[in-house]
């Protein structure tokens, strides 16, 4: 199981309970008010199905998006995408040379893979803490040592997979680096809005204006069809990043970003954002829960305070990847295993907790529970049989 793309496959077979890939609730999709802003948009407004330029009214409402977020922008510095993962892609064209060096952390998305592989990179690799997340001090050696990255890719709040957010101090610390050395950061704050108590530190974006390269995205907090998302950059790569996107797909989804727009305009997506938060505290607390009472006790996970994810690691010398397919096999249920995120981390697996309901979620992770322990057993791991 080397990809989320065969994952995906195997999760989408009749009857399996899925955790596996990092979906949104969809019936929590705003579906009823989404229809009447559409309906809206198409009656008054003719150019919606038409091509067009980057539309600016969506642009100063992502300006004050931002600013709940702690972030001072203006619309010049808003370039508008069709989603996070093209903005992810063009920064890396733009930036990142044919073998030039890049920095990921040892576990992570995989799209930033995806959108670097076209130009052949050297990977450099950090490692990060269950904790306070990224190892910033292995990043300072690195730049110390003459590493001379093309970029530093990070996700701030409700890490993928790693489900962790990044410490204040050490927030603190990479803007500092980043300006330091000139070195840029793409800054994936997809699951910025998407927290479980108090509100949480501003993004990078907030401490480093010039070197923090900061993606948005409508699909986590609306609908990831819906193909919308957004750049926080410095005005001066904005027609460089025009260029770019034009030979690629020519123009933003017209019709997606006036929809939005009409949405964000009548003062939608608070409530919206309420509703989100509850349900996913609510999601997150039952399989935090359900792990407690199903798995052994050998089994650590992390308590996410944000995103979709709970990232937990199973007693040395277990394969998450074979147990993927035993799982699917016998109890029906599915997740991802560590390995696709990087090396280093095949006793590990990732749980979205976002996409069931909180029965389904009770059902699949006592399922997954039965699969750890047999397997476990089976291959004369010290489990304890009884509930921590």
């Amino acid at each position: 199981m080397t990809s989320l793309r065969e994952i995906m496959d195997l999760a989408s077979r009749p009857g399996v309970l899925s955790f596996a890939i990092g979906l949104p609730a969809a019936e929590l999709f705003p579906n009823e008010a989404l229809a009447d802003q559409a309906a809206h948009v198409l009656r008054g407004d003719p150019s919606a199905l038409q091509y067009g330029i980057p539309y600016k009214p969506l642009k100063s409402q992502i300006v004050e998006l931002m600013a709940l977020r702690g972030v001072r922008c203006t619309e010049e510095q808003i370039f508008l995408t069709s989603g996070a993962q093209q903005g992810m892609d063009l920064l890396s064209r733009l930036l990142l040379p044919p073998g030039g060096q890049v920095l990921f952390e040892q576990s992570v998305y995989d799209g930033i893979h995806l959108a670097t592989r076209q130009q052949r990179p050297e990977i450099l690799t950090i490692a990060a803490d269950p904790a306070t997340g990224m190892d910033v001090d292995a990043v300072e050696s690195l730049l110390a040592g003459g590493a001379r990255p093309a970029f530093l890719y990070a996700i701030t709040d409700g890490h993928n997979p790693l489900g962790v957010s990044l410490s204040l101090e050490k927030r603190h610390r990479l803007a500092a680096l980043a300006r330091r050395h000139r070195m840029p950061i793409l800054e994936d704050d997809v699951y910025g809005f998407l927290y479980y108590g108090d509100l949480p530190a501003a993004p990078l974006r907030a401490f480093e204006d010039e070197w923090v390269y900061y993606l948005g995205s409508f699909s986590k907090i609306l609908a990831p069809a819906l193909r919308a998302g957004w750049l926080v950059v410095p005005p001066h790569l904005t027609a460089r990043l025009s260029s770019l996107k034009h030979g690629a797909d020519l123009d933003t989804p017209s019709l997606s970003h006036r929809v939005i727009s009409a949405y964000l305009e009548a003062d939608l997506l608070p409530a919206h954002l309420a509703i989100l938060r509850d349900e996913y505290r609510r999601r997150r607390d039952t399989m935090l829960a359900a792990l407690r009472n199903h798995f052994p006790p050998e089994v650590r996970w992390n308590h996410p305070t944000s995103g979709m994810f709970v990232w937990a690691e199973l007693p040395p010398g277990l394969d998450a990847a074979a147990l993927l397919q035993t799982a699917v096999e016998t109890e029906s249920v599915a997740f991802s295993p560590g390995v696709v995120f990087g090396p280093g981390a095949d006793h590990c697996l990732r749980l979205n907790f976002t996409s069931l309901s909180p029965e389904r979620i009770e059902d699949g992770i006592e399922r997954l529970g039965r699969v750890i322990r047999r397997a476990a057993l089976e291959g004369d791991m010290p489990v304890l049989l009884s509930s921590p």
